[in-house]
């Protein structure tokens, strides 16, 4: 069956659902973010029986659910078994990296391959659940949601418009995605988490508060050092796994055929 025919079987109707749910879920998102930017709530890190934590994993997880229902149609059977996998490879790798004396974090080479291979809604939902379902058994996550879901968004992106074409682009757009990610998990590292997100991380900020810089401009000055350089091999990585996958099943992701996304060659 050819793309062009699968992209004609869902009505103008159900496009505009998908894109309602999907506009729904980013505005959820983005609302929570400035909801704990602004208010800065307390007890939100002592877990699921603080009210206000409780109300921000709601808010999230319906964020979640609402993106995934509007990229659902487009996704093939694999992509169901590779979301709780790459859930799984964040969670763990962000769980022994935030543990050692490595300014990384690493905690999102899942998300950003459900983004390269399933597109934006898709990463960022991963994302999300990924920090939901950490969150768990290690509530100080839960702020940074957010910052996860604009990872697998900008995976997305990044892929859609040809990162994947050439093996150096990913870990470029990994830097500039980096970036982006530090700027928007600064204020909540900053103000809900106290400024150490990892043992690390942690010594880093250390390091500028002891030079007289303000808590937000040490997180600041931390995320731009780390996550570039973080995101830049994470990038590298989900790239080298995507470019490793048959392509039988790269290509049964409608999102990789209908953006070229490993080329003509690479979607055939």
């Amino acid at each position: 069956m050819s793309p062009n025919l699968l992209l004609s079987e869902a009505s103008p109707t159900q496009l505009l659902r998908r894109r309602v749910l999907g506009a729904a879920g980013t505005l959820l998102l983005v609302g929570t973010y400035l909801f704990l930017v602004i208010t800065q709530p307390t007890g939100i890190v002592e877990g699921l029986g603080q009210g206000v934590a409780l109300a921000t994993f709601a808010a999230y997880l319906i964020a979640a659910i609402l993106l995934l229902l509007a990229v659902l149609p487009d996704l093939p059977v694999s992509a169901l078994t590779l979301i709780p996998v790459a859930l799984a490879l964040n969670i763990i790798l962000g769980q022994f990296v935030g543990s050692v004396m490595v300014p990384l974090y690493l905690d999102s080479i899942g998300t950003v391959l459900v983004g390269f291979l399933a597109g934006r809604r898709a990463g960022a939902a991963t994302g999300v659940l990924s920090t939901l379902i950490w969150s768990l058994f290690a509530p100080t996550v839960l702020p940074f949601a957010a910052g996860a879901a604009l990872v697998g968004f900008l995976a997305g992106t990044a892929a859609r418009y040809g990162a994947l074409r050439r093996p150096y682009l990913a870990p470029i757009a990994g830097l500039v995605s980096g970036v982006l990610v530090g700027v928007v998990s600064s204020p909540v590292a900053a103000f809900v988490y106290g400024g150490t997100s990892g043992v690390g991380t942690g010594a880093v900020v250390a390091a500028f508060r002891s030079m007289g810089d303000s808590l937000l401009s040490a997180v600041t000055k931390q995320a731009l050092i780390s996550d570039p350089g973080d995101k830049a091999i994470v990038f590298l990585i989900a790239a080298l796994l995507v470019f490793a996958l048959p392509k039988r099943l790269s290509g049964s992701f409608e999102f990789i055929r209908r953006y070229k996304v490993l080329g003509k060659s690479g979607n055939k």
